[in-house]
């Protein structure tokens, strides 16, 4: 009995430890499938999903440029383009190499692409090749399980119709660089580009929009088996430009072969409907990227067709500048209209000769004669009575050699010089200074728009601005009507006199311009004739009778320019034409600027709210 009852003990204690040990287990089995199932729950899901589905961000689609009827001269197409998520790749390299064995990649996009997945997180997917074709897209589906983590895409790139013909207004776009990547990490999304130039800068973040996302559902080797959830995102803002792209077509074809620029504006409420550079190039080439042939090819050209010549190309205005000149001689009253000048055919100044253009004179002249005969005589005299700071300030009032308050970057400012500018430079200013100044020549430089701006304020008496956006996301901006712009303060009648002379330019006999007259007697062009030297011609050879500026070299002859505005009774646009080395004004830019005119007049952009039917220009010069 007492060897039964220890037995029982011993069992009984036995029992207890085997049930505390069983307790204790399966004590600590249901904590960990409480942890597991409650409390970490939702990670493991997500673990469990993130073997499942694949979700990336989605580049938003750029925002379109429209001109002022809604025609597209920036938009975007179709781009089929394989991807690489680095996080789904069990090796990278490995899987560039076999994507490499199916459609070849150049060391050059493989540095990219090495640089690109070095820069970036590793869920953020890297382009491996864009602009895919059905067979390359058919190539990489079927070989998919051989190439984890890439991916075939679709996106967007940037397409314009018009390809060169507005390529310095539009600009470009182009892939962004590690800085900008760094500063914002949407920009690192495959097929996203940033604006480099022209609109596309200027209205760069407006056009981007906000990025989506895709949730794709994908077997074991991660062939997508289905869309699950997508987010389009925020696609970028439609920007409408003041621009009339079947004028801008019109204004090129006028212009041909020659390095020129020619713009157009609306007088009265400064709206740019067309500004046109000649030569130009495509700016679809950014998209994808410029070869080196091509980058060569454009930077060897020295006609320069990369540069905005409408807005950065700088000029001496030559006899275009008059206007100014009297305007400050009439304001401040060194002169008066019916003062009269004699005009020999020279000035003299010490030992120094100043020509007029006319070799025999004009004989006596007042404000209207020195204007329609572009008298180089009068305006010395006139610049000598006024001073060059005056002509200055008038100068700038009138937009010329300032910086215009204008929504497309790169432009320059030109250079209005004045006695504080010359001082700045270690040299005193002299009277010969101004007397160049006088018509346009000396250190003047400016803008074709600025000249165009000019001619605006001229017309309409008030202070212009130039602009290019006319709406953003459908609303009409600030600046639509002349009413928007203040006036210039100028008594009426100094503009007046300045205006009839501009008048007489043109249609008076005995003017600089004849050849600009506008075909219909019910509608008058004022304008005025400019040419510009870009050598000094020594007095010897002009006094020799065989100074012939049309058998210099091109780079040599002067500047051709022509400013006008029209209707002469009811201001409404304003043309500015710059032919380089086109050496006369008269012959070469006026032609130009009369069927640019024309033109205008017809399509009558600011008054229509559907474009007209085709250009009617001449190709051909006159």
């Amino acid at each position: 009995m007492r060897r039964e009852r220890q037995r029982s003990g011993i069992f009984t204690r036995r029992a207890l430890l085997l049930m505390g040990g069983q307790v204790a287990v399966l004590g600590t089995l249901a904590t960990r499938l409480y942890q597991v199932q409650v409390e970490d729950g939702a990670r493991y899901t997500t673990l469990a999903e993130e073997n499942r589905i694949s979700a990336r961000m989605i580049a938003p689609p750029r925002g379109r440029i429209l001109d002022r009827f809604g025609i597209v001269v920036a938009g975007n197409s179709t781009n089929w383009r394989a991807v690489l998520i680095a996080e789904q790749a069990n090796n990278v390299q490995a899987t560039l190499d076999a994507f490499s064995a199916l459609l070849p990649l150049s060391e050059y996009e493989r540095t990219r692409i090495d640089r690109e997945l070095h820069h970036r997180r590793r869920f953020i997917p890297v382009t491996v090749r864009e602009f895919l074709t059905w067979d390359e897209m058919a190539k990489i589906e079927v070989n998919a399980p051989d190439l984890p983590g890439i991916v075939v895409d679709a996106g967007t790139t940037r397409q314009y119709p018009f390809s060169d013909k507005l390529a310095h207004v539009v600009g470009y776009v182009a892939p962004p660089n590690e800085a900008d990547v760094a500063d914002d990490p949407m920009l690192g999304l495959p097929g996203l580009r940033l604006g480099r130039a022209g609109m596309e800068k200027y209205h760069d973040l407006a056009l981007r929009g906000r990025a989506g996302s895709v949730q794709l559902e994908v077997n074991a080797v991660g062939r997508v088996i289905r869309e699950l959830d997508r987010q389009d995102g925020v696609p970028g803002e439609e920007v409408g430009l003041t621009i009339d792209a079947g004028l801008q077509q019109a204004v090129l074809q006028r212009l041909g072969d020659e390095s020129a620029s020619a713009v157009v504006m609306d007088c009265r409420n400064g709206e740019v409907l067309a500004m046109a550079t000649n030569p130009s190039f495509d700016p679809s080439l950014f998209n994808s990227g410029v070869s080196q042939a091509q980058w060569l090819e454009w930077t060897k050209d020295r006609r320069t067709p990369l540069i905005n010549k409408a807005t950065s190309g700088l000029y001496a205005p030559g006899s275009t500048f008059k206007m100014a000149v009297a305007l400050a001689g009439l304001e401040s009253g060194a002169i008066s209209p019916s003062d009269r000048i004699n005009c020999p055919g020279y000035l003299d100044l010490g030992d120094t000769r100043f020509h007029c253009w006319r070799k025999g004179g004009h004989g006596l002249l007042d404000l209207h004669g020195g204007i329609k005969n572009s008298c180089d005589v009068y305006f010395y005299e006139v610049a000598r009575r006024t001073g060059i700071d005056r002509i200055a300030a008038m100068a700038n009032r009138f937009g010329l050699g300032v910086e215009l308050d204008l929504d497309l970057p790169g432009q320059r400012a030109g250079l209005i010089p004045t006695r504080e500018w010359r001082e700045s430079k270690g040299h005193a200013w002299n009277i010969g200074d101004t007397i160049v100044s006088g018509i346009g020549q000396g250190y003047i430089q400016v803008t074709p728009l600025q000249l165009a701006t000019y001619v605006s304020r001229i017309a309409s008496g008030r202070i212009v601005q130039p602009h290019l956006t006319r709406k953003l996301s459908g609303i009409l901006q600030p600046g639509a009507e002349a009413d928007d712009w203040p006036i210039l303060g100028l008594p009426e009648k100094l503009l007046h006199d300045v205006r009839v002379g501009m008048w007489a330019v043109v249609n008076e006999p005995g003017g600089t311009a004849p050849q600009a007259r506008l075909a219909d007697p019910n509608v008058q062009l004022a304008g005025k004739t400019g040419s510009a030297q870009v050598r000094r011609v020594s007095r010897e050879l002009r006094e020799s009778g065989h100074f012939d500026s049309e058998k210099l070299p091109w780079e040599y002859r002067p500047h051709a320019l022509f400013v006008a505005y029209a209707p002469y009774d009811a201001p409404r646009y304003a043309v500015a034409v710059v032919i380089e080395h086109g050496n006369a004004g008269a012959a070469a830019a006026a032609p130009v600027a009369r069927d640019v005119m024309t033109e205008t007049l017809r399509r009558d952009p600011s008054n229509r709210t559907e474009p007209p039917s085709a250009p009617q220009i001449a190709e051909t010069h006159t």
